[in-house]
């Protein structure tokens, strides 16, 4: 569907918040101890100033009738059997067991509770969520190659936080999840799903789509709702990556052809491609990094600096570093470099 939500269609569909959720054991568990305590605290009380009860006509309770008159009047049965006969009893009764039944009460219907509320508190994180999203990445698609750029932006310094992928598939939101990213369970190539991840306010997008029919509709639709947004898309044939272009794609990756290229050069040339290996795992060893040139640096030429450049780009065209027209580095000008981690 283009154009927005459909009749009746919640915006919140489909949105998963990444946060930790105790185990049902350990609530069940939790509640026990709590209602134990509860119970444990008002036998004490009643037990120390038993003299003041009355079970039947004698005064005074042993400690089992304590255990059984706390028993009853926390879970408000209240046989009527054994009761405090002395004004202090009964102001204790007031101040100490009255809210200690309130709370018994409570813990034995935290379950019920617990079950009313966390939709709603599931809807409050949402909203927060949709309130506070924006400058994030969008990453179309969970599979190896979405994985492999979320280890990547992870390693360039993007928080989770601002990471949101975007899959059909609920295993693989499930997945994103357990490591601290929000997902949206959905076709990307679809505006409402797209519209849900606040594409209008994304900062970049990326569309790692297992077919390249998929990635191209997603790149379409991307840029429809966010015409200025960068995309780098992934394409498995490299005829297609034209048509990505044309598409909107700022940057095609053709994972077929770049394999196929590293395949050949491994037979003749293994340490190139651990090399190239390295430069493209953030995080250790040689990292490849896109910077401006910093105040220190105009005037100078690009073997003139710390980090060995490998391009210049200015005034939107991409120079290699060994092009005679950089001459020295300008306030403006885009360094890709090569840096030690």
């Amino acid at each position: 569907m283009i154009g927005g939500h459909g009749p009746g269609e919640d915006p919140h569909t489909g949105v998963q918040i990444a946060h930790e959720e105790p185990s049902p054991v350990a609530q069940v568990w939790r509640r026990v101890v709590l209602a134990a305590f509860f119970l444990t605290l008002t036998v004490l009380i009643v037990w120390l100033d038993r003299d003041s009860y009355r079970d039947g006509d004698e005064v005074g309770i042993t400690l089992l009738d304590a255990v059984y008159y706390s028993t009853v009047t926390l879970s408000t049965t209240g046989y009527g059997d054994i009761t405090p006969i002395t004004e202090g009893a009964r102001l204790v009764n007031i101040l100490f067991i009255t809210p200690l039944r309130v709370m018994f009460l409570i813990v034995l219907i935290g379950t019920t509770l617990e079950a009313l509320t966390t939709r709603s508190r599931e809807e409050f994180r949402i909203r927060r969520w949709r309130s506070r999203v924006r400058q994030h990445v969008i990453v179309c698609g969970y599979g190896t190659k979405g994985r492999s750029a979320v280890r990547s932006l992870q390693a360039t310094g993007t928080p989770l936080e601002s990471i949101v992928i975007v899959d059909n598939e609920q295993r693989a939101i499930d997945e994103a999840n357990s490591i601290g990213l929000t997902g949206i369970v959905g076709d990307a190539g679809r505006t409402d799903v797209l519209r849900r991840a606040h594409v209008e306010r994304a900062r970049a997008v990326i569309v790692a789509a297992n077919r390249d029919d998929a990635a191209v509709l997603i790149t379409l639709t991307v840029r429809q709702l966010n015409p200025t947004v960068p995309i780098t898309t992934s394409v498995r044939e490299e005829e297609n990556a034209s048509l990505l272009r044309q598409s909107g794609a700022d940057t095609v990756i053709t994972t077929s052809a770049t394999s196929g290229r590293l395949l050949g050069l491994s037979t003749d040339s293994p340490r190139v491609v651990s090399v190239v290996e390295d430069l493209l795992t953030g995080g250790q060893g040689l990292d490849l990094s896109q910077r401006t040139v910093s105040s220190g640096e105009v005037g100078l030429g690009p073997r003139d600096l710390r980090d060995i450049v490998l391009s210049v780009t200015r005034g939107g065209r991409t120079l290699r570093f060994d092009d005679p027209l950089i001459g020295t580095l300008q306030s403006e000008d885009v360094l890709v470099v090569v840096r030690s981690h």
